[in-house]
């Protein structure tokens, strides 16, 4: 009898329907759709029944967060302390909570439980200590007070530690105002037909009550329960599993109840290949049956009952009873609720029809011997990749408009932002000027890997070297513009890294033909693996956890992207800006027919780029002048939206509206004016106000720009010229990675001198240390030219 069939016997039907309704209709809908056929109690076919509910299972990790009925299996290993005595109560605190949450989210939570032997054998430990003589304690040849922990009966700490264990989970989740019950099972309560249908029927009434149950097998009275695989199982017809663990127990129960998700918490982070000590051993962070010919076994945990293999099998099995399952290391800071949203902790197992895409971990690794083939080539057959790159550029230019044409008419439906409107749309005249730049890229990549820097005769015959390299995988995440696609790609082939691409959703059409380009000109140097486009579902603090992959991250987006990405990424560097703030200082020497040309055209040309003027700051002389009235009609007509600094909005009775702050970055046709009484105190205005992008200054006195260029302290600062040339095409380098404010590595706009690092090469003929300190031979340290 299945536990749906039970519940239509012994649970209140009203209970349940309250309950239900804390729920979405969504995650209602999918939930019943296949269990309201079971409650209506009509005859089904069981292969039809198998199928429907192993079609039921979540097919990637993203569906997880519609998982409704959840069993969480706690390990001993994660309950209990690494020294074996006693509970992990700040581990298992964390762990309470986030079931809690899940429980007042609307969830069906079950616990499968392990730890009342180790907690009973604290307990009795103690007492057992306590009962000795002064004589016995003292005694060298006692070792009773060593062993005390393994000479106890497990039975006796089964039954002390079980009214322990529960009075400390009842304490604890009655702080977030969960109630609990305890569920004590034996062998016979499964193989015996009217026990195991009690016991089914009490799981129902408790979950409908709106009661956490926590199961554990009563330990106090039976050894390990087991039932043969081979066993069918009375009343059902249906073999069974075999239960030697709670690994094994809790696979039965998710399969029972029908657990949308079953969370097995252990001591390792997932499944292996192999033992994750040993060599080669690679993380799965996918597992489907057809993967088990692919894993080594080795050691059970050392606390528990169950090694890794018992695991497996126990997943397996309740995957093929259309249970998702997730193993995860219980000791992982918020592990449950991180699996729920989605991100990709621990090994996920399905067997649902998934995708023939390549996984992230795979395109990694190819992208970093990707890298290393096209070092191996000539500079002119990378060259020639870049090339043939930029040629598709306009003999597909038809493809690439009907894909882009596809992702705008999405992106308007969806109420897309008109700045990332602006960025995603692609033109045939955008797509002339990326094919003109990755010429140049090509044109002036032949000296980039390999460039001597410095060469030295350290002595007689032993020359060192300095030499340019790529600095291995890099990772580019940008927002609603695949212009950059093609851009980072020829970079990256010009300085022979493997990348990463991982474009906004928004330009998905886009970005694949674009993408399917850049293949085809790898293609042409047999280093097609060398650059691929992650389009999969992976989170991006997913993709910021591969540290041992990527070498560097490069985000292109909004300033929130940018920060969240630096906020997120803690073991690899980011190469990048949050915030585009530049300044434009109306000197009082400026002449103004440029001022009115310079200020247009960094605020107007492109308002959404992140070089475009967010700040005007005019010297307090211009106030009274015509000067002043000419920029705000010029803006005016120019459709600009303009708020006042605070000085500003002093000087004036009538005005436009006070800027909010003086920190902001707009990306539209809107800009904050405000007044300063000489340049100091504009430079002043931007080093506080500022995000170290570019700022500019017009004037006409040479004095006066010689002192603001040597002292604002920005990645880019200009005289008389519009701050829209902070750009990579611009300053003649192709194109640009991005634009850095960081002050270590590359700053400013990044071409290929920023993807470069270097490596020492070093020659001799039988050297050794020992000599020089023996005085046999002699330092020279003489530099060498680099021609």
């Amino acid at each position: 009898m299945t536990f749906s069939k039970m519940s239509n016997m012994c649970v209140k039907v009203g209970v349940v329907k309250t309950f239900a309704s804390r729920l979405p209709i969504g995650l209602l809908q999918r939930n019943f759709s296949v269990k309201s056929r079971h409650l209506s109690g009509s005859n089904v076919d069981k292969r039809t029944l198998a199928a429907e509910r192993k079609q039921r299972t979540f097919s990637d990790r993203s569906q997880l967060k519609y998982a409704r009925r959840l069993v969480v299996k706690l390990g001993s290993a994660v309950i209990t302390r690494e020294d074996g005595n006693g509970l992990a109560l700040g581990r298992l605190a964390s762990i309470i909570e986030q079931v809690a949450e899940c429980h007042h989210e609307g969830r069906e939570c079950i616990m499968v439980t392990s730890g009342a032997v180790a907690f009973g054998r604290q307990k009795l430990t103690q007492e057992l200590l306590m009962s000795l003589s002064m004589r016995e304690t003292l005694s060298p040849s006692d070792h009773t007070r060593e062993d005390a922990g393994s000479i106890l009966d497990p039975r006796a700490a089964a039954a002390v530690g079980q009214s322990e264990l529960m009075a400390m989970y009842d304490a604890m989740f009655s702080q977030y105002n969960v109630k609990i019950a305890q569920v004590l099972v034996t062998k016979p309560d499964f193989y015996n037909e009217e026990t195991r249908k009690n016991l089914f029927c009490t799981l129902s009434e408790l979950i409908s009550l709106n009661i956490v149950p926590i199961v554990n097998t009563n330990d106090a009275v039976s050894p390990p329960m087991y039932i043969h695989d081979d066993t069918v199982v009375p009343g059902t017809g249906k073999k069974g599993i075999g239960i030697k663990d709670n690994d094994s127990l809790s696979a039965l129960l998710a399969a029972e109840i029908q657990s949308d998700l079953l969370i097995m918490m252990s001591d390792v982070d997932g499944i292996y290949n192999k033992p994750p000590w040993e060599d080669g051993a690679r993380m799965m962070h996918t597992y489907t049956s057809k993967d088990r010919d692919q894993v080594q076994f080795g050691q059970k945990s050392k606390v528990g009952t169950g090694g890794m293999d018992s695991k497996v099998n126990a997943a397996t099995w309740a995957m093929a009873r259309g249970v998702s399952v997730v193993i995860c290391n219980g000791m992982q800071e918020k592990a449950i609720k991180t699996i729920i949203s989605g991100r990709k902790v621990g090994t996920f197992f399905t067997d649902c029809p998934t995708t023939s895409t390549t996984s992230v971990d795979v395109l990694a690794e190819n992208a970093r011997s990707g890298s290393r083939v096209l070092q191996q080539l000539t500079p002119a057959e990378r060259a020639s990749a870049i090339h043939s790159l930029a040629d598709l550029l306009l003999e597909k230019k038809d493809v690439i408009l009907e894909a882009n044409s596809k992702d705008l008419e999405e992106a308007t439906k969806g109420g897309l932002a008109k700045p990332l409107l602006d960025r995603l749309a692609l033109s045939p005249g955008k797509l002339k000027t990326l094919s003109i730049g990755l010429k140049q890229i090509a044109d002036s990549s032949y000296e980039n890997v390999g460039r001597l820097i410095r060469k030295t005769k350290l002595a007689e015959n032993l020359i060192l070297r300095q030499v340019t390299v790529p600095i291995g995988v890099l990772l580019v995440i940008f927002e609603s513009r695949p212009d950059s696609l093609p851009q980072v790609a020829a970079l990256a082939m010009a300085s022979a890294n493997g990348l990463l691409l991982k474009g906004g959703k928004e330009a998905a059409q886009s970005n694949k033909t674009l993408m399917d380009l850049v293949k085809e000109a790898l293609q042409s140097v047999g280093a097609q693996d060398a650059i691929s486009l992650v389009s999969t579902r992976e989170e991006i603090s997913d993709l910021l956890a591969m540290e041992k992959h990527i070498d560097l991250i490069i985000p292109r987006g909004s300033s929130d992207l940018v920060r969240n990405i630096q906020k997120q990424s803690q073991h690899i560097p980011v190469l990048g800006h949050a915030e585009g703030i530049c300044h434009v200082y109306l000197d009082k020497d400026a002449d103004p027919s440029k001022a009115v040309k310079i200020i247009r055209d960094s605020k107007c040309d492109y308002p959404a780029a992140c070089n475009a003027m967010e700040t005007l700051l005019i010297h307090e002389d211009h106030l009274s002048s015509s000067l002043f009235t000419d920029i705000c009609s010029m803006l005016k007509n120019e459709g600009v939206k303009i708020h006042a600094g605070p000085k500003l909005s002093s000087h004036l009775t009538f005005g436009p509206p006070p800027a909010r702050s003086m920190r902001h970055e707009y990306s539209a046709l809107e800009c904050c004016l405000e007044v300063v009484s000489d340049m100091d105190e504009a430079i002043d205005h931007i080093h506080k106000f500022g995000s170290s992008h570019t700022d500019v200054i017009v004037t006409e006195n040479e004095n006066t720009a010689k002192k603001f260029l040597n002292t604002v302290d920005s990645a880019c600062v200009f005289h008389n010229v519009s701050s829209r040339f902070a750009d990579g095409y611009r300053f003649g380098l192709g194109a640009e990675v991005g634009i850095s404010t960081a002050r270590i590595h590359a700053r400013g706009p990044v071409g290929v001198e920023g993807l470069l690092t270097t490596k020492w090469v070093l020659e001799g003929s039988d050297h050794t240390a020992a000599e020089f300190n023996e005085g046999k031979r002699q330092w020279l340290h003489e530099k060498l030219p680099i021609n």
